[in-house]
């Protein structure tokens, strides 16, 4: 096991950027949704948890979940998903600290998220930063499962002592702390460059 400090992200709106509330209000509004119901709609569904483990395809899910959104054809199935996709941004404060952490301790993605997740990192040209990139769905386990976190931290070299672990999410932070992972969760870009400057990296 390698005994140098590593660094776990998330991918959904740690290294990607939060969407402003804004913008899934104009989603709203477009779509004449209630507001406040499109995060509900996609997400607290029985097809993303499938989705996010692999056992649906993306196109399968945006074809089950578009028509619950309003959308009546495949067209606007489409449309809409190319929208709400280009509407995706790196967080570039967190990106920031990232390249300055890259070459001086091993790091790590690992995020609950479709299959596809490495051509996100690609596009972004971030693919290089890391050394393992977890995505749920192609390993069929999802956080808060410790499986998902073990791999990850099998794969790094590293104990979990010395792997912090950085994600939105309450409860994937709570389960990565019952494995003895010193984490954070991510709210802004200042608390997290001190959660890092804690354990004695330069970010």
């Amino acid at each position: 096991m390698d005994d140098r400090r590593a660094v776990v992200l998330d991918f959904g709106r740690v290294i990607s950027a939060p969407k402003p509330l804004a913008l899934f209000r104009r989603y709203e509004e477009d779509l004449r949704l209630e507001p406040g119901s499109i995060n509900r709609i996609m997400f607290d569904d029985p097809a993303w948890e499938e989705t996010l483990v692999g056992r649906r395809s993306l196109d399968a899910y945006w074809a089950e979940v578009g028509p619950r959104l309003g959308l009546r054809t495949a067209e606007a199935v489409a449309a809409f998903r190319a929208r709400y996709e280009a509407d995706e941004r790196p967080n570039e404060p967190v990106l920031a600290m990232i390249r300055r952490l890259h070459g001086h301790v091993p790091l790590a993605v690992l995020s609950n998220a479709p299959k596809g997740l490495d051509g996100w990192l690609k596009r972004w040209g971030l693919w290089h930063l890391f050394d393992v990139v977890f995505c749920s769905a192609e390993e069929g386990v999802r956080k808060p499962f410790p499986q998902a976190y073990r791999i990850t931290l099998e794969r790094l070299g590293v104990a979990p002592q010395r792997a912090l672990f950085v994600d939105d999410t309450p409860e994937n932070v709570e389960a990565a702390r019952s494995l003895g992972m010193p984490s954070h969760c991510y709210r802004d870009p200042e608390a997290l460059r001190a959660f890092l400057t804690r354990y004695g990296l330069k970010v």
